[in-house]
């Protein structure tokens, strides 16, 4: 395993559509591995490919607070959602910046797993966030576009 440069804000590579992934080969799976030790020692609770630079349709997610269940999407698609919440939305790829975004409370997502089989999950709450603020970048869409108001700095 190995630690991965995170792409930054203006990086262009951060708005583009992420490819689909067929088929799990050993370099996909090192990628998988690379992006959860990426996300663990940058404090993060997702992580999207693109993020480190690879346009492939993979996620990883914990939002466990011992950091020891993570979910891993390949080719994720929000199916359904329901409800909303409104709250402070950060993301490694943006460091020492947050803002306020709303988004739906509750998400069902399809995706095929590590062994590529399908499945689905919900998640509510910060993992439905989690959930779209993922999909969201294997979209080339940074959550700095959905802001409410101000974009915060660490020192406001």
């Amino acid at each position: 395993m190995a630690l991965r440069n995170i792409r930054k804000e203006g990086d262009p590579i951060l708005a583009k559509i992420s490819k689909p992934v067929w088929e799990m080969t050993d370099k996909t799976k090192v990628l998988i591995e690379d992006m959860l030790e990426t996300m663990y020692a940058a404090n993060g609770v997702g992580l999207a490919a693109v993020q480190v630079g690879v346009l492939k349709r993979i996620v990883v997610i914990d939002v466990s607070d011992a950091g020891n269940d993570p979910i891993i999407l390949i080719n994720p698609e929000i199916i359904d959602k329901s409800g909303s919440q409104t709250g402070d939305e950060g993301c490694l790829s943006v460091p020492g910046k947050s803002g306020v975004v709303t988004r739906a409370a509750h998400v069902k997502v399809k995706a095929f797993n590590e062994k590529m089989e399908v499945f689905e999950i919900e998640g509510d709450d910060l993992l439905a966030r989690a959930f779209q603020h993922e999909v969201d970048h294997l979209d080339g869409i940074l959550y700095t576009s959905k802001v409410e108001g101000e974009i915060k700095t660490a020192d406001d």
